[in-house]
């Protein structure tokens, strides 16, 4: 069965920011150096039909893991980067970039046997005309292996998460893989695992595999068109590598997660204009590393990745996102989430529907919510804690001036569908025109219906309807000494 992610919820995401700090993710894997030559192309050369770049400027930023590393350290959490270098000018050109990010501290096996990983882009106007690949891709030999692992080994006991980020350039060997793995898992720690090889079940006990589209379809035998697709080939891969979970991520169609025994979630995309998608993979890894390393849920820690992934790609080259640039996204997405959560009729039978599909609980309540006061939250939050997701159905302008006087509302429908939306325990705010919520409850048989205990279970509208349908009606104790009509009065009386 799947769902379709709701989670709006910002705030919650936000909550984990300042958390970061005291969280540490061990990054083991291939190790490179991205350089980019930029210029002008304003001629076709004679020589060959192919453009002349007149290299204007020349940058070096670290690509592979040790970007996935310099990733974590810019979100603001700690990491501690194992992996193999050659012994020549890339090799310390990469430490002095390691040496100028504070919060990475580099544990780099050095081999005369093989040169660092190197990918030379010549770019411009903000495209790529032709990357230049120096590297050795074979494995690494039994002696630099045994390296690694001892240099994984002293790092994990002061990691919370371990990222396994293969880029198939020889690091990851069966032996280092599984070594890693069998370590992990007795220190018990989690492991993630960014793959690069066809057979995923090279990645056998990770807690959580995540392959892009391009990689989950190849290892499936399968293209990936739809979300239905998405999950059955993250059901293959997770059954191929024996792993707790697996997040697929699809580009513009955002991500797909598929868990033993829970529904797939489908989390869709929150990009900006994508300028380049190069290192966004590693960007996404880092963020949802962290986001488990500070105790957050899975689907959480896929909607923080999300939101890093989705700057990332807004940036050009290789580029990393850092902690205010997340806090910032958040903020804006938590302001735009109060009018996701308002929504019309249709709408709302919609994301009901949804829900329900998820097996989650829906529960309604309802009324005039003019001036919002400690009552009505005490109550809101009663009702969710009983519920997995609440509706409040909310009179209408014309509606309440019919039910209170011409004097009231006092704040308007969008004024207070607003302040509800950004009540935590509210999920969706939906406004009705009749003078009762029947029609609504009607179109969206909610499983439980709430209201205040100043009603008995007979005058609540819409409980036989709800109860018909094998729902049920709860009456919640209302908070002493607090009424929107008395608050009125008293101002009136203090204006005058």
């Amino acid at each position: 069965m799947n769902a379709q992610s709701d989670l709006s919820g910002d705030g919650a995401l936000a909550g984990l920011l300042p958390h970061f700090a005291e969280c540490c993710v061990l990054v083991l894997g291939d190790i490179m150096l991205d350089r980019y030559v930029l210029g002008d192309v304003r001629r076709i050369s004679p020589e060959a039909p192919i453009p002349v770049l007149r290299a204007g400027s020349r940058r070096a930023v670290l690509g592979g893991a040790a970007n996935v590393a310099q990733n974590v350290a810019a979100l603001g959490a700690r990491v501690m980067l194992v992996g193999v270098v050659g012994m020549d000018d890339a090799a310390n050109e990469i430490g002095r970039l390691l040496a100028a990010g504070p919060g990475i501290v580099s544990c780099l096996v050095p081999t005369p046997s093989r040169p660092t990983t190197v990918k030379t882009r010549f770019m411009t106007g903000g495209h790529q005309l032709l990357r230049l690949d120096e590297e050795e891709i074979g494995p690494i030999e039994t002696g630099i292996a045994a390296q690694v692992l001892a240099e994984f080994e002293a790092a994990l006991p002061r990691a919370d998460v371990v990222v396994l980020s293969d880029y198939a350039k020889g690091v990851l060997t069966d032996a280092v893989l599984t070594g890693a793995v069998a370590r992990a898992r007795a220190a018990g720690r989690p492991v993630i695992a960014d793959p690069k090889r066809a057979d995923f079940a090279a990645y056998r006990g990770v807690d959580v595999l995540t392959p892009n589209e391009a990689e989950a379809s190849a290892a499936a035998g399968f293209a990936i068109e739809d979300d239905a697709a998405a999950v059955a080939a993250g059901e293959r891969a997770r059954a191929q590598a024996e792993a707790g979970a697996v997040l697929v991520t699809r580009s513009a169609k955002g991500l797909t997660l598929v868990r033993a025994e829970a529904p797939a979630l489908h989390v869709p995309t929150r990009a900006q204009a994508v300028a380049d998608v190069s290192g966004a993979g590693d960007t996404l890894v880092a963020a949802f590393a962290i986001g488990l390393a500070c105790g957050a849920e899975m689907p959480h820690a896929a909607a923080l990745a999300n939101v890093a992934a989705g700057i990332a790609v807004g940036k050009p080259g290789t580029a990393t996102v850092s902690h205010a640039e997340m806090a910032a996204a958040l903020h804006r997405r938590e302001v735009l989430a109060l009018d996701e959560k308002i929504a019309d009729r249709d709408a709302a039978r919609d994301r009901v529907a949804q829900w329900r599909q998820a097996r989650l609980r829906v529960g309604f309540t309802n009324g005039c919510f003019d001036l919002v006061h400690p009552g009505h939250v005490r109550l809101l939050a009663r009702a969710r804690a009983a519920c997995d997701r609440l509706v409040v159905g909310l009179n209408s302008d014309d509606s309440v001036r019919r039910l209170k006087g011409p004097e009231r509302p006092v704040q308007t429908g969008i004024a207070r569908a607003t302040v509800l939306a950004s009540i935590a325990a509210v999920d969706l705010v939906v406004v009705f025109e009749e003078d009762t919520p029947e029609a609504l409850i009607r179109a969206l048989l909610p499983d439980l219906l709430f209201k205040g205990a100043d009603y008995r279970i007979d005058q609540v509208v819409g409980g036989d309807i709800v109860r018909a349908h094998g729902g049920e009606v709860r009456l919640i104790d209302l908070e002493a000494g607090h009424s929107t009509t008395a608050t009125i009065r008293r101002i009136n009386r203090q204006a005058s």
